[in-house]
């Protein structure tokens, strides 16, 4: 394996497919796993691997929070309690690691599988299993720029794999295996993006990346995403209340249009529910806001994406399920950050409109 600074030289990027592969890589991976031999993660099978973009620090701001707020976490997600609470309170400095490229050399595509000498990565969760696969062969260099939490969670392909899509364009043929769902078919128009889609193949060539760090490249380039949707001069405003109401994972404020209704009538916040909103919409209500609000989940990083460099996510967070996801984009941004911790449950919560409006005060 080499390292490189610089990535591979240009291929020529019109995708052929010339016929069809043959392989039993998952019946092998399937034997392996039978026999408790755990195989890497498809990074170890690269054949080349470059630095894209040097790691950086940052400085991680305290979230703005009443007192007591933090104490009513009782659960959390992607992390635990003690993690999750470190992150809120901030003021220390975390160093984000670097973008990093990989070329691997006849990699197979199979129901969500990764495979490339003897390593695999999951993409998205199998739909069945077949321990022989026969796939299309793709002969131009492909660049995958999505992740299994992309695939997962809405919010987090907007937030990271659309950031990474800007590396897979330089680099090949961008490709994915998710369909277009929901709101991504008027996102990949705003950001002209145009990826070549398929659920299985066989690859001479695909590259891959790291691009989980926060670094300042990754920085540089929300940024530039955040000029393309925000096209011309905006208005600013005080704020905008995304609902959630009942989308997504179970995560239901009892009294959020009630907020959102006190929040309108008394601070002048837009009420928007994204889910029936178009881009359009949605980019001209987040892009001036001085604060996007509403529960904890996907449908907030609409906003995030949008809202101006000096904006504040204020974000309600359930007891038993809080993340700290949300803020990596703020901080990585130089953006504020506010909670409120609801009681109550996972299901079914309430937030105090009271505490919501003393940490407004606090923006």
């Amino acid at each position: 394996m080499t390292f490189s600074l610089s990535r591979p030289a240009p291929l020529p990027f019109a995708r052929t497919t010339a016929a069809r592969a043959f392989s039993l890589r998952p019946a092998a991976a399937l034997a392996s796993r039978l026999l408790g031999q755990a195989r890497p993660d498809i990074a170890k099978a690269a054949a080349e691997r470059w630095q894209i973009a040097p790691g950086t620090s940052s400085h991680i701001r305290p979230a703005k929070a009443l007192p007591g707020q933090l104490e009513r976490i009782t659960g959390a997600e992607f992390g635990s309690i003690g993690e999750v609470v470190r992150h809120f309170k901030g003021d220390f400095e975390a160093r984000q690691g670097p973008t990093l490229g990989y070329r691997l050399r006849n990699a197979l595509l199979h129901d969500g599988v990764l495979y490339a000498g003897g390593a695999l990565r999951h993409l998205r969760r199998r739909t069945t299993f077949s321990p022989a696969a026969l796939v299309p062969r793709e002969e131009a260099r492909m660049a995958l720029f999505e992740s299994w939490l992309g695939n997962r969670w809405f919010g987090n392909w907007l937030s990271d794999d659309c950031l990474t899509y800007r590396l897979a364009e330089s680099a090949g043929i961008p490709y994915a295996t998710r369909r277009q769902d929901g709101h991504m078919p008027e996102y990949e128009r705003a950001l002209d993006m145009l990826p070549a889609r398929g659920t299985s193949g066989f690859f001479r060539e695909l590259i891959l990346f790291d691009d989980g760090a926060h670094n300042e490249h990754k920085r540089q380039r929300a940024e530039a995403m955040r000029r393309r949707l925000i096209r011309g001069p905006i208005e600013r405003h005080p704020g905008v209340f995304l609902l959630r109401g009942r989308s997504g994972d179970a995560r239901v404020l009892l009294n959020e249009r009630r907020i959102a209704e006190h929040l309108a009538a008394r601070r002048g916040f837009q009420v928007l529910d994204p889910s029936h909103a178009p881009l359009d919409e949605i980019a001209r209500a987040c892009g001036g806001a001085k604060v996007v609000a509403g529960v904890e989940g996907s449908h907030l990083v609409h906003g995030l994406v949008t809202m101006p460099p000096d904006g504040c996510a204020l974000v309600i967070q359930p007891p038993l399920r809080a993340v700290s996801a949300l803020k990596l984009l703020t901080d990585r941004q130089g953006q504020g950050y506010a909670l409120v911790v609801g009681e109550g449950t996972n299901h079914a919560f309430t937030a105090n409109i009271d505490e919501i409006e003393r940490t407004l005060d606090l923006v």
